[in-house]
């Protein structure tokens, strides 16, 4: 009898372990309900207005959360300035004199933290819901996001250069690039998507521009007035004929052989993701549909949770 109650016990024990861990260790959509209800407005107000200034900055945000996830996670890593003991992500080839917003999530961060009475919201989460509330703003759709994330106490420059695509792959570099960090061709497709809105600096699309042949030479001989093959690398281009509008002009622009980066035009350059690009191309709904499971799907690669991390009073340095 006794052997069977510690048995009991040792199940119950289990049991208590299990559903604590699950339930402190996963991402959920009602996250902040208790701890701080008015979490999700005051970020979408911050964002709203930043977007309002400038809507440049809706890309801006969105490609944070972006760089952010394809490093090691969706951790916040990317936020974090250079320091004696931090190889900031700021610095790498990717990110250096192109990535902003920066200002934005300091915003955002101060605002949440005085609507919560203290630090309760990770940056990490911050970037993830700014990223919706980007998309939103400038006419896309909207997703609830899984939230929980924690912060990140490091940062790597290598692995920031080691893991974000680069605007010269070709497809399967894509494809693997994708892959190594649990994404499949239709999210590599999707998540691309992204790139209707923005701007991109002259010094990623001179050599599409110059040496590629599947660039429509209309295209490219205006492309040459803002890019020149000498000098002009931060002159910036929209990176689809709607910058400011989150559409399907992205994938329009690829089929007519409009695409600004190399990148952006091998997913429709007589490969595997053709259909696909074709098939966004005319229908916004599945694309809407598709980019929101994506998006959730990617702001879940590898997230601190739990008791790992920290949540930062500052975005720019660990506590």
């Amino acid at each position: 009898m006794a052997s069977y109650k510690h048995f009991s016990f040792f199940i119950y024990a289990f049991a208590f372990v299990t559903v604590e861990s699950t339930a402190f260790s996963s991402l959920s959509t009602n996250y902040y309900d208790y701890s701080c209800p008015n979490a999700l407005s005051t970020i979408r107000s911050v964002v709203e207005a930043a977007v309002q200034r400038e809507q440049r900055m809706g890309a801006s945000l969105l490609r944070l959360h972006f760089h952010d996830c394809f490093v090691n996670g969706c951790d916040g890593s990317i936020l974090l300035d250079p320091s004696p003991t931090i190889d900031s992500e700021k610095n790498a080839f990717a990110n250096v004199q192109s990535l902003r917003g920066f200002e934005v999530v300091d915003e955002i961060k101060q605002a949440v933290d005085q609507a919560c009475g203290k630090p309760v919201v990770s940056c990490a989460d911050i970037l993830a819901v700014a990223a919706r509330d980007s998309v939103v703003a400038l006419g896309g759709p909207t997703w609830k996001v899984k939230l929980g994330r924690r912060d990140s106490t490091t940062a790597s420059r290598e692995a920031a250069n080691a893991n974000i695509p680069a605007p010269f792959f070709s497809l399967s570099e894509l494809i693997t690039n994708f892959k190594k960090h649990g994404l499949d061709e239709k999210d590599l497709v999707v998540l691309s998507g992204g790139h209707t809105i923005g701007y991109a600096r002259c010094i990623n699309f001179k050599a599409h521009i110059y040496n590629d042949s599947n660039i429509d030479p209309n295209f490219a001989q205006y492309l040459k007035y803002i890019c020149p093959i000498n000098g002009g690398d931060q002159n910036l281009a929209p990176l689809d004929s709607t910058a400011a509008t989150f559409d399907v002009s992205y994938y329009f622009n690829l089929v007519n052989k409009n695409g600004l980066l190399h990148s952006d035009q091998e997913l429709f350059n007589g490969g595997s993701t053709d259909a696909l690009v074709e098939r966004y191309s005319y229908n916004s709904k599945a694309f809407y549909q598709d980019f929101a499971k994506s998006m959730n799907k990617m702001g879940n690669i590898k997230p601190l949770t739990g008791s790992k991390g920290q949540i930062r009073f500052n975005c720019r340095k660990v506590n």
